[in-house]
């Protein structure tokens, strides 16, 4: 089997994700008290939380079962993901590199669920007395992936209409 150029970069770029969402996540839990603010600037902390639902901590009462749906729903969603990016033409560079960052914080939240039961998070922007839900380098990878996702269908029209009228 043959990879193509950007494929073998997109997984790179997935690889490194996973591995400094991991090590970020590392030092937050080996550094930080929980839930305990460590002011960076007037609009930034580091604050150590276990989220074990999704985003926004939804299904995060739900026990085991919700663990292991999210996991469930997190591995289709990757391989899905994967499946994608290796059907890519090589022109479609910019989509490549949106797939591998939601791949890559997709796996990295996924590792924390199936090994430990919850995503570690700890990154807390905040405004005066309203907190943004505290969120990880692989929940920035994924917003950044689908905002450039979102570009590219932006400047690619053509694409997106000729995946529509198959």
């Amino acid at each position: 089997m043959h990879l193509s150029k950007h494929v073998v970069w997109a997984l790179v770029v997935a690889i490194i994700v996973v591995a400094l969402d991991q090590w970020t996540k590392s030092l937050a839990s080996e550094l930080l008290a929980y839930n305990t603010p460590v002011e960076v600037l007037p609009v930034f902390n580091l604050t150590l939380h276990h989220n074990p639902g999704a985003a926004w901590s939804i299904l995060a009462d739900a026990g085991d079962w919700g663990r292991w749906l999210l996991t469930g729903l997190s591995t289709v969603v990757s391989i899905v993901l994967i499946v994608w990016l290796f059907r890519l033409k090589p022109s479609e560079k910019l989509l490549a590199v949106s797939l591998a960052l939601i791949i890559g914080g997709a796996v990295g939240n996924l590792w924390d669920r199936a090994l430990v039961g919850y995503v570690v998070d700890f990154i807390s922007v905040h405004w005066n007395h309203s907190y943004f839900p505290t969120f990880n380098i692989a929940d920035s990878a994924i917003t950044i992936g689908a905002g450039l996702m979102i570009l590219d269908m932006i400047l690619n029209p053509e694409k997106s209409s000729e995946k529509s009228e198959d």
